[in-house]
Protein backbone atom coordinates (compact mmCIF):
# COMPACT_ATOMS: atom_id res chain seq x y z
CA UNK A 1 0.00 0.00 0.00
CA UNK A 2 1.57 3.66 -1.32
CA UNK A 3 2.22 5.81 1.69
CA UNK A 4 0.06 8.99 0.79
CA UNK A 5 2.21 12.35 0.38
CA UNK A 6 2.63 14.50 3.37
CA UNK A 7 0.90 17.65 1.93
CA UNK A 8 2.81 20.21 4.88
CA UNK A 9 4.99 22.06 2.87
CA UNK A 10 1.98 23.54 0.78
CA UNK A 11 -0.13 23.73 3.68
CA UNK A 12 2.86 25.81 5.40
CA UNK A 13 3.39 28.14 2.30
CA UNK A 14 -0.68 28.70 2.31
CA UNK A 15 -0.18 29.74 5.65
CA UNK A 16 2.79 31.86 4.68
CA UNK A 17 0.64 33.99 2.53
CA UNK A 18 -2.08 34.11 4.64
CA UNK A 19 -0.19 35.61 7.08
CA UNK A 20 1.24 38.09 4.50
CA UNK A 21 -1.75 39.44 3.14
CA UNK A 22 -3.19 40.03 6.66
CA UNK A 23 0.00 41.92 7.27
CA UNK A 24 -0.64 43.80 4.32
CA UNK A 25 -4.22 44.80 5.51
CA UNK A 26 -3.45 45.32 8.92
CA UNK A 27 -0.50 47.57 7.49
CA UNK A 28 -2.93 49.92 5.39
CA UNK A 29 -5.92 49.98 8.21
CA UNK A 30 -3.80 50.97 11.67
CA UNK A 31 -2.11 53.43 8.71
CA UNK A 32 -5.49 55.00 8.17
CA UNK A 33 -7.30 54.79 11.32
CA UNK A 34 -4.49 53.96 13.83
CA UNK A 35 -3.94 51.19 15.96
CA UNK A 36 -6.96 51.69 18.89
CA UNK A 37 -9.82 53.22 15.99
CA UNK A 38 -9.13 49.87 13.19
CA UNK A 39 -11.27 47.28 14.26
CA UNK A 40 -9.97 43.81 13.77
CA UNK A 41 -13.31 42.81 11.90
CA UNK A 42 -12.57 45.71 8.99
CA UNK A 43 -9.10 43.88 8.51
CA UNK A 44 -10.92 40.33 8.46
CA UNK A 45 -12.97 41.64 5.98
CA UNK A 46 -10.42 42.53 3.43
CA UNK A 47 -9.11 39.17 2.99
CA UNK A 48 -12.14 37.34 3.47
CA UNK A 49 -11.62 36.06 7.10
CA UNK A 50 -13.06 35.96 10.30
CA UNK A 51 -12.67 37.79 13.54
CA UNK A 52 -11.67 34.58 14.87
CA UNK A 53 -9.36 33.57 11.87
CA UNK A 54 -7.70 36.39 12.40
CA UNK A 55 -6.86 35.71 15.93
CA UNK A 56 -6.00 31.80 14.87
CA UNK A 57 -2.84 33.45 13.47
CA UNK A 58 -1.48 35.86 15.76
CA UNK A 59 -3.22 35.67 18.44
CA UNK A 60 -4.36 39.20 19.91
CA UNK A 61 -4.34 42.63 18.48
CA UNK A 62 -1.49 43.78 20.29
CA UNK A 63 0.76 40.85 18.51
CA UNK A 64 -0.71 41.56 15.08
CA UNK A 65 0.30 45.33 15.23
CA UNK A 66 4.27 44.14 16.43
CA UNK A 67 4.02 41.92 13.61
CA UNK A 68 2.62 44.86 11.20
CA UNK A 69 5.73 47.01 12.46
CA UNK A 70 8.39 43.73 12.18
CA UNK A 71 6.86 43.24 8.20
CA UNK A 72 7.38 47.12 7.99
CA UNK A 73 11.06 47.34 8.94
CA UNK A 74 11.39 44.24 6.36
CA UNK A 75 10.50 46.45 3.52
CA UNK A 76 13.20 48.89 4.21
CA UNK A 77 15.79 46.00 3.60
CA UNK A 78 14.20 43.69 1.24
CA UNK A 79 15.92 44.93 -2.07
CA UNK A 80 19.34 45.11 -0.28
CA UNK A 81 21.90 42.01 -0.84
CA UNK A 82 21.82 40.60 2.60
CA UNK A 83 18.59 42.48 3.48
CA UNK A 84 20.89 44.52 6.33
CA UNK A 85 21.58 47.93 6.87
CA UNK A 86 24.69 48.84 4.95
CA UNK A 87 27.80 51.03 6.78
CA UNK A 88 29.88 53.76 6.85
CA UNK A 89 28.87 56.27 4.06
CA UNK A 90 27.15 53.54 2.48
CA UNK A 91 24.46 53.82 4.99
CA UNK A 92 23.42 57.23 4.77
CA UNK A 93 23.36 56.61 0.96
CA UNK A 94 20.52 54.08 1.69
CA UNK A 95 19.26 56.42 3.65
CA UNK A 96 18.66 58.87 0.69
CA UNK A 97 17.70 55.72 -1.23
CA UNK A 98 15.22 54.48 1.64
CA UNK A 99 13.64 58.21 0.85
CA UNK A 100 13.06 57.80 -3.06
CA UNK A 101 11.58 54.33 -2.28
CA UNK A 102 8.94 55.78 0.08
CA UNK A 103 8.02 58.94 -1.69
CA UNK A 104 6.49 55.74 -4.09
CA UNK A 105 4.67 53.66 -1.18
CA UNK A 106 2.69 56.44 0.73
CA UNK A 107 0.67 53.94 2.62
CA UNK A 108 3.48 52.23 4.31
CA UNK A 109 4.79 55.68 5.07
CA UNK A 110 0.90 56.89 6.70
CA UNK A 111 0.95 53.52 8.75
CA UNK A 112 4.70 54.53 10.27
CA UNK A 113 3.77 57.89 10.90
CA UNK A 114 0.58 57.21 12.51
CA UNK A 115 1.91 54.24 15.06
CA UNK A 116 4.95 55.95 15.96
CA UNK A 117 3.10 58.85 16.76
CA UNK A 118 0.64 56.87 19.04
CA UNK A 119 3.46 54.92 20.47
CA UNK A 120 4.28 57.81 22.77
CA UNK A 121 1.20 57.89 24.67
CA UNK A 122 0.28 55.56 27.72
CA UNK A 123 0.41 52.19 27.73
CA UNK A 124 0.74 52.14 23.76
CA UNK A 125 1.22 48.75 22.92
CA UNK A 126 4.14 49.21 20.50
CA UNK A 127 6.34 51.96 22.38
CA UNK A 128 8.44 49.36 23.37
CA UNK A 129 9.23 48.42 20.09
CA UNK A 130 9.78 52.07 19.08
CA UNK A 131 12.17 52.87 21.86
CA UNK A 132 14.25 49.70 20.75
CA UNK A 133 13.60 51.01 17.29
CA UNK A 134 15.18 54.28 17.86
CA UNK A 135 17.62 52.89 20.11
CA UNK A 136 18.86 50.28 17.30
CA UNK A 137 18.56 53.01 14.53
CA UNK A 138 21.12 55.75 16.62
CA UNK A 139 23.54 52.95 17.54
CA UNK A 140 24.24 52.28 13.44
CA UNK A 141 23.74 55.74 12.66
CA UNK A 142 26.33 56.55 15.24
CA UNK A 143 28.57 53.86 14.48
CA UNK A 144 28.53 54.76 10.92
CA UNK A 145 29.83 58.19 11.66
CA UNK A 146 32.39 56.79 13.36
CA UNK A 147 33.31 55.08 9.96
CA UNK A 148 33.69 57.97 8.29
CA UNK A 149 35.42 60.13 10.31
CA UNK A 150 38.03 57.47 10.84
CA UNK A 151 38.43 57.62 6.94
CA UNK A 152 38.25 61.35 6.54
CA UNK A 153 40.41 61.70 9.96
CA UNK A 154 38.23 63.85 11.90
CA UNK A 155 39.12 63.61 15.54
CA UNK A 156 36.27 65.63 17.11
CA UNK A 157 33.55 63.87 17.37
CA UNK A 158 31.60 65.59 20.08
CA UNK A 159 28.85 65.76 17.12
CA UNK A 160 27.70 62.41 16.59
CA UNK A 161 24.80 61.52 18.89
CA UNK A 162 22.98 64.62 18.11
CA UNK A 163 23.38 64.14 14.52
CA UNK A 164 22.79 60.82 14.05
CA UNK A 165 19.63 61.53 16.35
CA UNK A 166 19.07 64.75 14.05
CA UNK A 167 18.76 62.55 11.02
CA UNK A 168 16.30 60.30 11.92
CA UNK A 169 14.37 63.35 12.98
CA UNK A 170 14.57 65.49 9.74
CA UNK A 171 13.63 61.86 7.51
CA UNK A 172 10.64 61.04 10.13
CA UNK A 173 9.65 65.04 10.11
CA UNK A 174 9.31 65.09 6.35
CA UNK A 175 7.39 62.13 6.04
CA UNK A 176 4.48 63.57 7.92
CA UNK A 177 5.27 66.84 6.04
CA UNK A 178 4.81 65.12 2.70
CA UNK A 179 1.72 63.24 3.68
CA UNK A 180 0.47 66.43 4.52
CA UNK A 181 1.20 68.38 1.69
CA UNK A 182 2.67 66.02 -1.16
CA UNK A 183 2.80 68.65 -3.78
CA UNK A 184 4.94 71.32 -1.62
CA UNK A 185 7.38 68.83 -0.31
CA UNK A 186 9.48 66.86 -2.31
CA UNK A 187 10.30 63.86 -0.08
CA UNK A 188 13.37 62.05 -1.78
CA UNK A 189 15.51 65.91 -2.56
CA UNK A 190 14.46 67.61 0.98
CA UNK A 191 15.95 64.27 2.60
CA UNK A 192 18.86 64.06 0.60
CA UNK A 193 19.19 68.05 1.27
CA UNK A 194 19.29 67.43 5.21
CA UNK A 195 21.33 64.30 5.36
CA UNK A 196 24.23 66.08 3.56
CA UNK A 197 23.90 69.30 5.44
CA UNK A 198 24.28 66.93 8.59
CA UNK A 199 26.51 64.73 7.55
CA UNK A 200 28.84 67.86 6.52
CA UNK A 201 28.60 69.01 9.64
CA UNK A 202 30.04 66.53 11.17
CA UNK A 203 32.75 65.77 8.96
CA UNK A 204 34.12 69.15 7.90
CA UNK A 205 32.07 72.12 9.96
CA UNK A 206 32.20 75.14 8.84
CA UNK A 207 31.46 78.40 10.94
CA UNK A 208 27.68 79.49 10.76
CA UNK A 209 26.11 82.48 10.23
CA UNK A 210 23.86 81.55 13.50
CA UNK A 211 27.00 82.25 15.51
CA UNK A 212 27.83 85.78 14.18
CA UNK A 213 26.83 88.78 16.73
CA UNK A 214 23.23 89.98 16.53
CA UNK A 215 22.85 93.76 14.37
CA UNK A 216 22.70 96.23 16.91
CA UNK A 217 18.54 97.74 16.54
CA UNK A 218 18.63 100.65 14.88
CA UNK A 219 16.85 103.84 17.00
CA UNK A 220 13.37 103.96 17.23
CA UNK A 221 11.94 107.55 15.03
CA UNK A 222 10.85 110.24 16.89
CA UNK A 223 6.96 110.05 17.04
CA UNK A 224 5.20 111.60 13.85
CA UNK A 225 2.35 113.25 14.29
CA UNK A 226 0.02 115.03 11.41
CA UNK A 227 -1.54 118.05 11.20
CA UNK A 228 -4.87 116.72 11.07
CA UNK A 229 -3.67 114.32 13.89
CA UNK A 230 -2.82 117.89 15.97
CA UNK A 231 -6.08 119.16 14.89
CA UNK A 232 -8.31 115.86 16.33
CA UNK A 233 -6.29 116.13 19.65
CA UNK A 234 -7.51 119.76 19.74
CA UNK A 235 -3.93 121.24 19.55
CA UNK A 236 -5.46 125.13 19.03
CA UNK A 237 -4.58 126.91 15.20
CA UNK A 238 -2.54 129.69 15.26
Amino acid sequence: MTTPRRREPKMRQETIQRRQDILKAALQTFGSKGYNKAPLTEIADQVDMTHAGILHHFGSKDRLLLEVLSYRDQTDVAHLADQHIPDGIELFRHLVRTAILNSERAGIVQAYAVLSAESVTDDHPAREFFEGRYMTLRGEVRHAFDVVCAQHRVTDRTTIDDAAAAILAVMDGLQVQWLLSPKEVDLARTTEFAIRAIVAGVISPQPSVLDEPAAEAAPAPEPFVSLGDSMSLGTPSA
